[in-house]
């Protein structure tokens, strides 16, 4: 059995982002909206093998290594990269305000409190009790184990999920 991923880099592809903010991409005549960037060996090979994958954590292509990408690419995905790898850990939700959509979240982080504003379909949850919520601006929070929230963070979080 073989470890390392197979990629498709042969086909053209295109990435950018649409006016909402969400990363595009476009290959074979597909457009597929709403697409993020994922090491698959983020510490012994950060630069190979970086899928992307739609909302539901399906990979779309495999980039077998960024050095062959055109350098506008190659770029454009390490920043995305570096964007989604700043996740601040949601240790508690405040309160959200429902008035309109998007939703205004408060909420306190392990890198202190924040305010965002937040979309229903911007939730991916990983795992029955994981998840990650994506703000307006890109900005990703992550919620480790649900479990570990407190009673009324869980109650609003369960609207969502």
């Amino acid at each position: 059995m073989s470890t390392t991923p197979r990629c498709t880099t042969d086909e053209p592809f295109s990435l950018q982002r649409n006016p909402a903010g969400r990363l595009v991409l476009t290959k074979c005549n597909e457009v597929h909206i709403g697409v993020e960037p994922v090491r698959t060996f983020p510490i012994s090979d950060p630069d190979r093998f970086i899928s992307l994958v739609d909302s539901h954590a399906h990979e779309l292509l495999c980039i077998a290594d960024l050095a062959e990408l055109p350098a506008d690419i190659a770029n454009f995905v390490r920043q995305e990269l570096a964007d989604r790898e700043f996740l601040p850990r949601i240790a508690r939700i405040v309160r959200v305000k429902q008035h309109k959509d998007p939703h205004e979240w408060e909420v306190i982080t392990d890198r202190g409190p924040a305010e965002f504003l937040f979309h229903d379909d911007d939730i991916r949850r990983l795992s029955p009790t994981r998840a990650i919520l994506v703000d307006m601006h890109g900005v990703r929070f992550y919620i480790a184990d649900s479990r570990q929230l407190d009673a009324n963070s869980r109650r609003i979080l369960s609207q969502y999920l």
